[in-house]
């Protein structure tokens, strides 16, 4: 039975960057429960950098990590456009309030960037610095990065059980693995609470959401300058793809059990019934359509840090669908709690506080 210093749950964007973070010094292992790593919400993002997007609270994170984005080419200018109508002005003014002094942004006429968008749509707010985030190369580079250090990938290796002897983990896989870990990360996304339940720890209440996108093809084509376009009551967005292509999502959040998370019919129908009420684009072709699983802890934050009833389990999760445009920092912070180092690089000045276990220590209430 081989032993490492860390086992870590999950190949996924949590995990492959707190990997790239802390192999090199310490012996490292990836479990994937696929038979690839990114098969669930790393691989089914929407693909956009949105220092707004996921609050006041995930922003520190966010703005964070885009240095690190910027400077490694991962990042392409977009903006964001978040339009309302008149019942909307309450929901942009509190942006406004939100995002003060914290965020570049100003109002702008939504038709000057939206062609054919339909009257009432007249109150927007552009959001400059929103880019597109190639998600496919930010996660292979982060594994590629691990790689490098030495850390090791067991692919279809789905965790059955994780015992403490009093001195470190012994984890049984799917396909016959054991290994001995000093410390065990849970990194499983939708399954979190799941392993954390496998090894014996007090799960937080990380729960799954759906989320659908669909990939149209719409008439006119939509334009390639066109804003990620964001519904400020939340009911849609959607930005543009290749050859004109859209790329829609009714921003739904429906619960579900962590899984293979398939798209429904009444959300895609839902999407495009949304659409149709913003702009007189016709929808020509539905091309594609998938859903992922967004996963949130009770207060909407990630979690980072050591469990409270556990020295040895330490959370990376709850990252809802926030994990790729955080992923620096993210990593950088989760990789300086484990190893108790001060956060620094992409972490450096962020309140690890804020993101602890500890505010679910009272079982599940922040």
């Amino acid at each position: 039975m081989k032993s490492y210093d860390v086992v870590i749950v999950g190949a996924g964007m949590a995990g492959a960057g707190l990997a790239a973070e802390i192999a090199g010094g310490a012996d490292v292992l990836l479990l994937e429960a696929e038979a690839r790593p990114g098969v669930h919400a790393t691989g089914r993002s929407a693909a956009f950098w949105t220092e707004s997007y996921g609050g006041p609270g995930v922003r520190p994170l966010t703005s964070a990590s885009g240095p690190a984005l910027r400077d490694g080419g991962y990042l392409a200018p977009r903006r964001a456009l978040h339009i309302g109508r008149p019942a909307d002005e309450s929901a942009l003014a509190q942006f406004e309030q939100d995002f003060a002094g914290s965020l570049a942004f100003h109002r702008v006429d939504p038709a000057a960037l939206v062609p054919g968008l339909k009257a009432g749509w007249d109150r927007a707010i552009v959001e400059p610095s929103c880019s597109d985030i190639d998600v496919a190369r930010l996660h292979q580079d982060a594994l590629a990065a691990a790689r490098r250090g030495s850390a090791d990938l067991a692919c279809d290796a789905r965790l059955l059980s994780a015992r403490w002897d009093g001195g470190g983990w012994r984890v049984d896989t799917a396909d016959g693995g054991s290994f001995g870990a000093g410390l065990l990360v849970d990194a499983a996304g939708a399954w979190a609470d799941n392993i954390a339940s496998l090894a014996g720890v007090r799960p937080i209440g990380i729960r799954p959401f759906r989320r659908t996108i669909v990939q149209l093809r719409v008439d006119p084509p939509a334009p390639a300058d066109l804003p990620l376009v964001i519904d400020a009551g939340g009911s849609f967005y959607f930005k543009p793809d290749t050859g004109g292509r859209l790329w829609l999502s009714p921003h739904d959040e429906s619960p579900a059990d962590a899984g293979d998370a398939a798209p429904e019919e009444i959300d895609v129908a839902l999407a495009i019934d949304r659409l149709q009420s913003v702009v007189d684009w016709r929808v020509a072709q539905v091309e594609h359509r998938w859903a992922g699983l967004r996963s949130f802890a009770p207060d909407r934050l990630p979690v980072y840090g050591f469990a409270t009833d556990h020295p040895g389990f330490f959370w990376c999760a709850g990252q809802g669908g926030f994990g790729i445009q955080t992923a620096p920092a993210a990593a950088a912070l989760a990789a300086a709690l484990l190893t108790g180092t001060a956060p620094a690089g992409a972490a450096a000045g962020i309140d690890p506080a804020r993101y602890s276990p500890e505010r679910f220590s009272d079982g599940g209430q922040p």
